[in-house]
């Protein structure tokens, strides 16, 4: 969508530790990242650090870049460039008008959305949602997919929501959320407990019977591989309970939005013993007082990383019906298909690319309203 555009985004990827710095040109990285320390308990040396990350991209730009967007933790009001009490971040307690801060240090507009919006918006332009309607297309059907829901697996449960090529940030900027969804396994908690970093780690703990504090999700992951020491089914159903519990949420979503679903973030690596557990959950059924049951979904949920039930999906038994009172036929697609399937582009690319092609969009929009 946005190759052949010659505008210049500069972007930030920011974590509690280091911001790493780069610029984005026809949906392509173009400078070598700058990696500088965040100083999250510091604001005067935190705002310095962002100004001398962006003024060392600037230097480097054959020229001058269109805007400044990227992905910021929220709490946020990110459509006014404020960022709120962040537990990673104790210097922004109170809020901080951070993007309006870039836009005046730069003079150019500043966009800040949240890594769950960006990772869908860049999956729906430059990932899983061309990247389907292409093999469609070069199969020869007529179905198209517009929607996607994006979810991040990693230090929380994150998500992002795009219809029809417009990114869903909702009026109150909570578009697409669903950590605090209803918790299938535990319904006072939020869904976030039991799909998130801590949540592999508490559930190894509770099942294995050993102190897993000191483990990484990838530790827990080499148990469940059987290359390092541990409770292996232990380590398998840590994962399977996540898949469990974010199919709840999922399902809950997808029964809205009628697209595909896309799935990165860290914890994403163990995906072999996550998406048995996830696609049992979305093919569960429920039912009424009068005995009917019904599917979880109208749509029929494939797995896209397997070739077989991707192949399934990409087939179409399209039938033709005919216009009463006329020789005309017209598709009837009988099927409701929706996809599962990994981020092939990668988190940290797909979240570049959204915070990109987000500013481009309201570059765009901002110039139709001026006319």
């Amino acid at each position: 969508m946005y190759e052949q555009d010659q505008r210049i985004v500069m972007t930030l990827d920011a974590g509690g530790t280091n911001f790493v710095f780069s610029a984005i040109q026809g949906c392509k990285e173009i400078v070598d990242p700058i990696r500088l320390p965040a100083a999250p308990n510091d604001l005067t040396r935190c705002l310095s650090t962002l100004v001398e990350g962006f003024l060392e991209v600037e230097k480097r730009l054959a020229k001058l870049p269109a805007a400044i967007s990227f992905a910021f933790p929220g709490p946020a009001d990110y459509a006014h460039g404020i960022i709120g009490d962040l537990p990673n971040f104790p210097a922004f307690r109170g809020g901080v008008a951070l993007g309006p801060y870039l836009e005046a240090q730069f003079g150019i507009p500043t966009f800040i959305n949240n890594d769950g919006n960006l990772f869908a918006y860049g999956e729906a332009i430059g990932g899983l949602l061309p990247e389907v309607n292409e093999e469609l297309r070069s199969a020869g059907r007529t179905r198209r997919y517009q929607n996607l829901i994006g979810i991040t697996l990693g230090t929380g449960f994150g998500a992002g929501v795009v219809i029809g090529n417009q990114l869903l940030t909702g009026d109150n900027g909570c578009g697409g959320d669903v950590w605090l969804m209803r918790n299938k396994r535990y319904p006072s908690l939020i869904a976030e407990e039991s799909v998130s970093i801590r949540a592999v780690r508490r559930v190894y703990e509770e099942r294995s019977g050993t102190d897993a504090s000191a483990l990484s999700p990838k530790d827990i992951f080499d148990i469940a591989e059987g290359t390092r020491a541990g409770d292996r089914p232990a380590a398998i159903s840590s994962f399977g309970e996540l898949g469990e519990v974010a199919a709840d949420a999922i399902v809950r979503a997808l029964d809205i939005v009628d697209g595909l679903v896309v799935i990165g973030g860290g914890v994403a690596g163990a995906a072999k013993y996550i998406l048995p557990n996830l696609l049992e959950e979305t093919r569960r059924t429920v039912g009424t007082f009068a005995g009917d049951t019904f599917p979880n979904l109208q749509m029929e949920v494939f797995d896209l990383t397997n070739p077989t039930h991707r192949a399934e999906f990409l087939s179409e038994e399209e039938a033709w019906v005919n216009v009463p009172r006329s020789d005309k036929q017209v598709p009837y697609l009988r099927r409701k298909k929706t996809g599962i399937a990994l981020s092939t582009l990668g988190t940290s690319r797909a979240i570049a690319i959204g915070a990109y092609a987000f500013a481009l969009n309201e570059l765009s929009k901002k110039q139709i309203q001026s006319k």
